[in-house]
């Protein structure tokens, strides 16, 4: 049998082909992911489940004309697939390759770089009122996935979407899951819909109610007129999704691709809200996938052999080690609870709920209503622990504000992901944190040098009386920065002194502890002498450890996994202008401002960055007068400076 997906160029190539070639097209495209994922990670289990509605809809529509808005941009690789991109497809979140994510600079198919969820609705909703201003005839379509139609932001989209007078498809991908299986009441509520009544149900409602919306004819009741009889569906005006102004259609099955196109190209043309709500099954067409669709939504490299599948291990992460160290936390203190959103093993919280199941929550792909659950139990007495990906928490700013700090209520956030993450690449870089928590009042923002601080920075968070943050990496832990010896406990705003030296200091933060010792390292065999200080706080910053670092003589540099503006190394500066030092002689480490670092290997990326061993020495040696082997400069202090003055 001859391939077809080699001969699909473009979604024009779809329209050609019979039911039962698209049929084997889904079963090609399954088997390419599968094929690149296996060898280099990525987003499997989503993607694998959202084949069939990819192919209905570029069969149906001309998204070069029409508009496709994806939600939870991770789900797109069937739809890159699809758009003239498969020949790049091996590329995928690799240096200078194709995004995981949709991406604008890739193809005219891609409307927006999206990586977070909720997003989809309300962008549909904007993108149908412009065209609506300009007299365009565009349709508009809102893939919602993975739970995030239980995202807040989803719901406000789906209230202005009710109040359209044209038309807007928004199709509910529910395969039951999130990334993890999801939770709340809404889940429940559409699990409901699953098991709800037949065509002859469908039949007489749809009949009875789709004459009622305008530019609704014949043509649209003659399409379902013809869906089979096993095919799951109700249209009830009793919704909750009609009470909100929308049609709804649904559930159906979304792996049935024949009933797929003629259903939406029956309701294509709706002159008002349509919500189609299509039930799909996340690692369909791998049964590894199925079994365990929460390991398999974003695993590293994997072997298949036979019935064994094998992940690839990376040695134990820093997300291991604050699982660990939360558990041993949980122990000491029985106030301990833990609260995630929606992403129990990417925090390794999942491990915590094994053992305190009472004392754990998930929230939901809602982060702005997780923290202020957090500040609600923290009222009660409870003394929550929150871990989010930093670059979600950019989602729960104003909760974080209004709920903890403004209450000053002794809330924990642990930050997994912070600073660069590798293919995921920009929308999930985590190089904010700093910036606007070190503004709020009160905060107590550190970060572990290796993995065993990761305990201590806990144990001092549940200490205190005020808000507190740590940040660590999407990495493994290195070898220990203390040698062996016991970590040094944590105290706040004071630094430790790693390796002493007489050339220059390195102050370095967090996860750059490690390559800081390590250039020290290099740097001696030079010649080179340099005083390395594990600087552990950003706010309130070592006022002594900047003192005596230019008070010593020769340069400062300092390293940060974070934007170079509003950072770590920005404290430093002001600390030295408060203590009335010159700061003529530091430089600052981090990743650059006004630029997006692209996806790829996070090796790659800490290089670009000058955040490696070789980046920080070849920073030392330039600071030092000596022949620099990187050419990328670093920022000295008056670029700084003027850079803070527009921040």
């Amino acid at each position: 049998m001859d391939k077809i997906l080699p001969n699909i160029h473009s979604p024009a190539d779809l329209r050609g082909l019979s039911i039962a070639q698209l049929n084997q097209l889904a079963g090609e495209i399954r088997e390419r992911i599968i094929g690149v994922v296996s060898r280099q990670g990525g987003h499997l289990a989503s993607n694998l489940g959202i084949v069939e509605l990819t192919i209905a809809l570029h069969r149906v529509f001309d998204f070069k004309h029409d508009r496709l808005l994806w939600d939870v941009g991770h789900q797109a690789y069937v739809h890159k697939i699809l758009t003239g991109r498969n020949d790049r497809f091996d590329s995928i979140r690799k240096t200078g390759g194709l995004s995981g994510f949709p991406n604008i600079d890739e193809s005219e198919y891609d409307l927006f770089n999206v990586g977070h969820a909720g997003t989809a609705v309300p962008t549909a909703v904007g993108m149908a009122r412009g065209a609506s201003a300009l007299g365009g005839n565009q349709r508009v379509v809102a893939v919602v996935g993975d739970a995030s139609i239980f995202n807040g932001v989803s719901f406000e989209g789906l209230n202005q979407a009710g109040t359209l007078k044209r038309q807007l498809l928004v199709i509910l991908n529910d395969n039951s899951m999130g990334i993890a299986p999801t939770q709340g009441g809404m889940a429940e509520y559409l699990a409901k819909f699953r098991v709800s009544p037949l065509y002859e149900e469908l039949k007489r409602r749809v009949k009875k109610y789709l004459p009622q919306v305008p530019l609704v004819g014949k043509a649209t009741l003659g399409a379902l007129d013809h869906i089979k009889e096993g095919f799951k569906a109700t249209l009830s005006p009793h919704q909750i999704f009609e009470q909100l102004g929308f049609v709804y259609v649904g559930p159906t099955d979304g792996h049935d691709v024949e009933h797929l196109i003629e259903l939406i190209d029956g309701v294509k043309d709706v002159g008002h809200p349509v919500l189609l709500h299509v039930h799909t099954e996340k690692g369909r067409g791998a049964d590894f996938a199925t079994a365990e669709p929460t390991k398999f939504h974003s695993p590293k490299p994997f072997k298949m052999e036979g019935c064994r599948v094998e992940i690839q291990s990376g040695g134990r992460s820093y997300t291991a080690a604050f699982a660990d160290a939360a558990i041993q936390l949980a122990k000491e203190d029985p106030r301990v609870h833990a609260l995630t959103a929606a992403m129990p093993d990417g925090t390794g919280l999942s491990k915590f709920q094994q053992v305190f199941p009472d004392r754990y929550l998930d929230g939901g792909i809602a982060e702005s209503s997780t923290v202020d659950i957090a500040a609600g139990m923290c009222k009660a007495g409870v003394r929550p622990v929150v871990a989010i990906y930093s670059t979600f928490l950019q989602r729960a700013f104003d909760q974080v504000f209004q709920e903890v700090v403004l209450q000053n209520l002794p809330v924990m956030f642990a930050l997994d992901r912070a600073g660069l993450v590798g293919g995921d690449g920009p929308v999930h870089h985590g190089f904010l944190d700093i910036a606007y928590l070190r503004a709020m009042p009160n905060m107590v923002l550190m970060a572990p040098g290796d993995g065993d601080e990761i305990l201590e920075c806990l144990r001092l968070g549940i200490k205190l009386n005020v808000p507190s943050v740590q940040r660590y990496p999407r990495d493994t832990v290195p070898e220990s920065i203390h040698g062996g010896k016991p970590v040094p406990e944590f105290v706040v705003g004071k630094s430790a002194v790693l390796r002493e030296g007489f050339d220059l200091t390195i102050l370095a933060y967090g996860s750059t502890c490690r390559p800081a010792l390590d250039a020290a390292d290099m740097l001696v065999t030079e010649g080179i002498e340099a005083r390395v200080v594990n600087a552990r706080f950003a706010k309130p910053i070592d006022q002594e450890m900047v003192a005596i670092a230019l008070e010593r003589g020769g340069p400062v540099i300092t390293v940060e996994e974070h934007s170079i503006i509003a950072g770590f190394g920005s404290a430093v500066l002001e600390t030295a202008r408060e203590l009335g030092l010159d700061a003529s002689r530091i430089s600052i480490l981090g990743m650059p401002p006004d630029a997006f670092v692209p996806h790829g290997a996070r090796s790659k990326q800490l290089a670009d960055c000058r955040l490696d061993a070789a980046g920080i020495a070849a920073a030392a040696r330039e600071a030092l007068g000596r022949p620099a082997s990187v050419a990328m400069p670093t920022h000295s202090y008056s670029d700084t400076e003027s850079m803070q003055s527009t921040v």
